[in-house]
């Protein structure tokens, strides 16, 4: 990888959407969408979500993460991060695929909110039926 050079790849998880520059460092610094990623995730949780393929695959390793991302709750947004950083670490190293895949932080998770429709209350819901 040259100097100054990154690496940029797109995250995905319901309607949420993370874009990931990825460059080695000399200290860690992590930003999301211009904040810390511990101001953008107060909740330790997420910060661990979206931070876990590269704790798997690097975990002594320092890199500038900037991450611009859209759409959804807290935690799809942390998700969809988790599944760009580990698309980005792939790219950087190809031979640690095997370790990223099987954590499984390369695979999209489908699962999204399901569509209302016509006569329905929800997208599963029926009106309560009336005998008269």
């Amino acid at each position: 990888m040259k100097e100054n050079a990154y690496i940029e790849t797109i995250g995905r998880r319901k309607t949420s959407g993370a874009r990931t520059r990825l460059t080695r460092a000399t200290k860690m610094n992590v930003t999301i969408n211009g904040k810390a990623i511990h101001e953008y995730f107060p909740v330790a949780e997420y910060q661990k979500l979206a931070l876990s393929p590269l704790v798997d695959a690097f975990p002594e390793e320092k890199f500038l993460i900037t991450i611009v991302v859209k759409g959804g709750g807290i935690s799809s947004q942390a998700d969809a991060i988790r599944h760009s950083l580990g698309r980005a670490l792939i790219k950087l190293e190809p031979s640690i695929r095997g370790v990223v895949k099987k954590a499984g932080h390369l695979k999209r998770d489908p699962r999204a909110k399901e569509r209302r429709k016509f006569g329905l209350k929800k997208a599963r819901k029926a009106p309560q039926w009336s005998k008269r």
